[in-house]
């Protein structure tokens, strides 16, 4: 998780005013096979993989793990448009749209 994602989970869940973290995962859909899920967390289960990323805990389930080992997870403003990116070493590809991936 890059200084900029760590700022801004940090700051919403200051909002939420509860929570640890969030966590990241995929599931099976869109047109290349996998997207990114992105939740806040506000108890982690026994199974969970937890990092800790400064002051926000990143939090992932075992069965994602494999696609998103090395993965970096950014926040960034491009003009009007902001959001979270996610720099994956394992895609191979991406559907056009950017909102699936496969590895």
């Amino acid at each position: 998780m890059t200084p900029a994602a760590e700022h801004h989970v940090l700051t919403h869940l200051q909002h939420r005013a509860k929570g640890v973290g969030v966590r990241l995962g995929v599931r099976t859909t869109g047109c290349s096979g996998l997207s990114y899920v992105l939740e806040f967390v506000d108890d982690t289960h026994e199974e969970d993989i937890v990092t800790q990323c400064g002051e926000v805990k990143l939090v992932v389930d075992p069965k994602s793990l494999m696609y998103l080992d090395g993965t970096e997870l950014d926040y960034v403003r491009e003009g009007l448009n902001e959001g979270f990116e996610f720099k994956n070493p394992n895609v191979s590809d991406e559907c056009g749209c950017g909102e699936s991936f496969h590895v």
